[in-house]
């Protein structure tokens, strides 16, 4: 195990100076260490792909760049990696981290598949790679061998980021968000602080949904806390596939009559915001789409996201999106639900405090059970 400041210190010195990412709990430390370090510029990348295509700007710009993320998003890296970074010859290093190892303690079900062809989707992709440096002695071995295939190759070159390959570190500051100074009541931005926790809105939004409406929870905490307060057959717990609910959503809504909710999250909605400009134009009466913004991607260690400067109320109106309400309120967000004439999609975003319950649980069910259950819950309504 070694220290994330002796890492990012060494990549400094060789020119490594600017960092882009996705947070994984692996990668905490060193997001936590470049975000303090003032020596190195850190960009909070929305997806994997955007992480390396700001890494490949900053190299285009004469500084070295380093694209961090979990393995389940190298499939978004995939594009940049292989038209952008292959096409144009431009290197970067990549640190990917290796949920689901073979052999490994169990891991969180998305990574079942991942883990084990993580290494081989880096050699089909052409890009060299090797672990990540566990001890102190081997890290300026390490990224000299990148820097010299980089540089005979003009190519990415990967270190693959085992458990427990870096020590925990604190944040000492926090991650500069702009967000804008006005705010409109019924629209978009309004002043008053978010005081309800997630599980507040979720209990507000079964409440209001009852027995017979499907209620899709995205990745993380919002899912895990939807299986906590009512495992009921009509609830989808998302695992992995960050970003996509809304679009689950939508292939439902399209072809079952009856409302659909699908709750997504901050980082989530950034992450594939494009998804929102499909549901728009396609405009499903009954398609419920709720984001429950905290700020912050929780379930990976707390690092901040870039929705405090997203109008996101804005942009859900701008791509056809009929309905569109901000509430801080479980109360006024069981209102909502409970119109009988909310009629047209309808986007909500429901700001909520950070804090997930203690011991939160994961389903006992294996994913295939819950796919077919949900699935039969749909076609018999």
């Amino acid at each position: 195990m070694i220290e994330a400041d002796l890492f990012v210190r060494q990549a400094l010195e060789r020119g490594f100076g600017l960092w882009s990412g996705v947070p994984c709990s692996y990668l905490k430390p060193f997001i936590n260490h470049v975000i303090d370090d003032p020596a190195v510029r850190y960009i909070p990348a929305v997806n994997e792909g955007d992480a390396v295509a700001i890494a490949s700007g900053s190299h285009l710009a004469g500084i070295r760049g380093v694209a961090m993320f979990q393995n389940s998003g190298l499939g978004n890296a995939v594009n940049p990696l292989t038209s952008l970074n292959n096409t144009y010859r431009i290197p970067v290093l990549l640190i990917v981290t290796l949920r689901g190892e073979p052999g490994a303690p169990p891991d969180a079900v998305q990574h079942g598949l991942m883990g084990p062809i993580t290494t081989a989707m880096l050699d089909v992709l052409q890009i060299p790679w090797e672990y990540f440096p566990d001890e102190e002695s081997k890290v300026s071995e390490a990224l000299d061998r990148a820097i010299t295939s980089m540089n005979g190759t003009s190519l990415p070159y990967a270190l693959v980021m085992r458990k427990g390959s870096v020590a925990k570190k604190a944040l000492k500051s926090s991650m500069e968000i702009r967000a804008p100074k006005v705010g409109r009541r019924g629209g978009a931005f309004f002043e008053t602080e978010a005081n309800a926790s997630r599980s507040d809105m979720l209990k507000a939004i079964l409440d209001a949904a009852g027995d017979d409406v499907p209620i899709l929870g995205t990745t993380g905490y919002t899912g895990r806390e939807l299986y906590a307060i009512n495992d009921r057959s009509g609830n989808f717990y998302m695992a992995g596939s960050m970003g996509c609910v809304s679009s689950i959503g939508l292939g439902i809504s399209t072809v079952r009559s009856g409302r659909v909710i699908a709750v997504d999250g901050d980082g989530a909605i950034l992450m594939r915001m494009g998804a929102l400009a499909t549901n728009g134009y396609q405009r499903p009466e009954n398609l419920v789409h709720i984001v429950l913004d905290n700020g912050m991607h929780e379930s990976t260690g707390g690092q901040a996201t870039v929705s405090a400067s997203v109008d996101l109320c804005a942009v859900a109106a701008a791509c056809g999106y009929r309905n569109v309400f901000e509430t801080r309120s479980p109360e006024e967000l069981r209102d909502l639900l409970s119109q009988h004439d909310l009629s047209g999609i309808t986007f909500i975003r429901a700001r909520t405090i950070p804090g997930s319950p203690e011991n939160l649980p994961r389903p006992t069910q294996r994913p295939e059970e819950l796919s077919k259950r949900f699935a039969a819950f749909l076609q018999n309504r």
